[in-house]
């Protein structure tokens, strides 16, 4: 039987040591660099406090739409962008919100894509009119269609990360064990 696919955001990180590698070779210190951002990335994103606040975003960018709030909006996409990078490491990746990221990164690793018409991908593809039907709902300020396209968004996107956590298997990682006495 197969072993379960790794669930330390640490592991993912690359293995070579970064002074084995010829210092002239800019293309591979490129790609180290760029690996250890991507490790260092997933790995402060994989905080549930991260996951958890990227979630409620979309209602808060929904809302400044609905209000036409500059701030407001131009606050919920700067936030957007440094979510993944604003929480530290976390201790613990075996709850929900982490093996969230956990499995998109394993699935984006895995080079499955996020739109398709294959499942779960079919539900990004069905994800786009519904987003449109909201982002249009607020610029024209109907609340129910504002409300009903933003509840449609989130349900979506998690129905989607969802399958992905199950498909993966992903199971993240509980605290270090104490060291015995002994």
């Amino acid at each position: 039987m197969d072993s379960p696919p790794s669930t330390d955001p640490a592991d993912s990180a690359t293995d070579s040591d970064p002074t084995d590698s010829d210092p002239t070779d800019s293309e591979a210190s490129a790609s180290g660099l760029r690996d250890r951002f991507e490790a260092t990335f997933w790995e402060r994103h994989a905080n549930p406090w991260s996951a958890g606040t990227r979630i409620l975003v979309y209602p808060v960018l929904m809302y400044a739409v609905y209000r036409r709030d500059r701030r407001l909006f131009l606050a919920a996409v700067a936030f957007t962008a440094v979510n993944p990078v604003l929480f530290p490491r976390p201790a613990r990746t075996d709850n929900y919100l982490s093996r969230i990221v956990l499995a998109e990164r394993e699935w984006l690793d895995a080079e499955r894509g996020t739109m398709g018409l294959d499942y779960p991908n079919v539900l990004n593809v069905l994800n786009v009119p519904v987003t449109l039907y909201a982002f249009v709902s607020a610029i024209r300020r109907r609340p129910v269609g504002t409300l009903l396209g933003t509840l449609g968004v989130m349900a979506l996107k998690l129905w989607w990360v969802d399958a992905i956590v199950k498909e993966t298997g992903v199971t993240g990682r509980g605290p270090e064990e104490p060291e015995s006495a002994e």
